[in-house]
């Protein structure tokens, strides 16, 4: 029987021993799991492609706040007129209802006469047919002016309502607006601190991608640069040919040859002329930070900035980029002029100033100055030339 029990005892001691060792290998085979399941850490590449792309978002949803805020500050006067109007039709109203109470209270006091006892009183019978009718005129035109102030304020008060009510509807319009943009500065938030995450190694790779996509984008702005400045040279060069030709048929009749050049020159010009006024007031606002939703004068955002610039020349621009994009000639990027607004993206939520030679001043992205820049940094949806 002792036998027995050995065998029995040793069994309880080493169960929970067992146990343990079983949890310890499903521990470690779930931690495995977890681990083996888990989302990769994003590649360099993958970085900075979501930075860019919430970026962008943030110009897009950036356009989206300024078109509301155009529109309720829009709104807003609209309410204020409406609101004046109210108030001088409520004045007028009061007015007449003050005149009708003068009248009536002159009939009251003679109301005690009779119209034959009047009749009987007066100077004359003529007087009394005169006063009469007048003061029937009166009481006419009285009750008219009632009826028609009673009128103007219920439609001021409708006009008043539905104003408020628009203005309402556009402020939550915009808090909503607000709401999303906000939403999209949390992500930035989410990349930057990503970002700070990286190793100096993944730091150094970054800064690589970056520098060969700016490097891409100088070279093929030095390419535009210098196929400008042949085209330039050869349009000088033909020139030259062509008057040399003129001055050698024309021998001694001066002629008039040039009249319809002068008129071209002028048009062109004027345009380069309004450019210069841009270009300078752009040049003066580098290094200024860009700023959602600003338009100077100490910060910008892309759209706030050409319209700035532009308003500086004598031309109003609309707010947005989507109401920039369709406010002048639609030019082709190989016919870009310094002056002219180049759109980018799909979605077109940037915009530059062409200042030639293949490079633009524009205000970038949150974090970044208003600086000089390669226009094929960015995707080109579009050009167009204000004036």
């Amino acid at each position: 029987m002792a036998s027995h029990r050995k065998p029995r005892s040793r069994t309880r001691t080493n169960t929970p021993a067992v146990g343990i060792t079983t949890a310890a290998i499903a521990g470690v085979s779930l931690l495995s799991a977890q681990n083996a399941t888990a989302d990769p850490k994003p590649s360099i590449e993958e970085v900075q492609k979501k930075v860019d792309d919430l970026y962008r978002q943030a110009g897009s949803s950036t356009q989206e706040y300024n078109k509301a805020k155009e529109s309720t500050e829009q709104q807003r006067r609209k309410v204020d007129r409406a609101l004046d109007e109210a108030a001088e039709r409520t004045e007028a109203l009061n007015e007449s209802r003050r005149a009708l109470g003068s009248y009536a209270a002159a009939q009251y006091r003679t109301g005690a006469v009779t119209p034959t006892a009047a009749l009987l009183f007066a100077d004359n019978p003529q007087s009394y047919a005169d006063q009469t009718q007048l003061m029937d005129r009166l009481t006419e035109q009285q009750r008219g002016a009632v009826a028609d102030h009673e009128t103007q304020r219920a439609e001021a008060a409708k006009q008043r309502a539905q104003a408020t009510r628009s203005l309402e509807t556009l402020t939550d319009s915009q808090d909503s607006l607000r709401a999303r943009k906000q939403a999209v500065q949390k992500k930035l938030a989410e990349a930057r601190e990503l970002l700070s995450q990286l190793t100096a190694e993944e730091r150094a790779r970054l800064a690589e991608l970056e520098r060969k996509k700016e490097e891409e984008a100088r070279r093929k702005a030095e390419a535009r640069a210098k196929a400008e400045a042949e085209a330039e040279a050869e349009a000088e060069r033909q020139l030259q040919e062509r008057e040399q030709r003129e001055r050698e048929q024309a021998g001694t009749d001066t002629g008039t040859g040039t009249g319809t050049g002068a008129a071209s020159g002028t048009t062109g010009g004027t345009y380069a002329a309004k450019a210069e006024k841009v270009l300078s007031f752009a040049r003066a606002q580098i290094g200024k930070p860009y700023v959602w939703g600003a338009t100077g004068p100490s910060s910008y955002d892309c759209s706030g900035l050409t319209q700035a610039a532009w308003r500086a020349a004598g031309v109003d621009l609309p707010r947005t980029t989507w109401d920039q994009v369709k406010a002048g000639q639609s030019v082709a990027t190989a016919d870009l002029l310094p002056g002219d607004l180049v759109f980018f993206y799909d979605d077109i939520s940037h915009v530059g100033i062409y200042i030639g030679d293949g490079k633009m001043i524009h205000a970038p992205k949150p974090g970044a100055n208003v600086r000089e820049e390669s226009i094929y940094y960015m995707p080109i949806h579009s050009s167009i030339r204000p004036a």
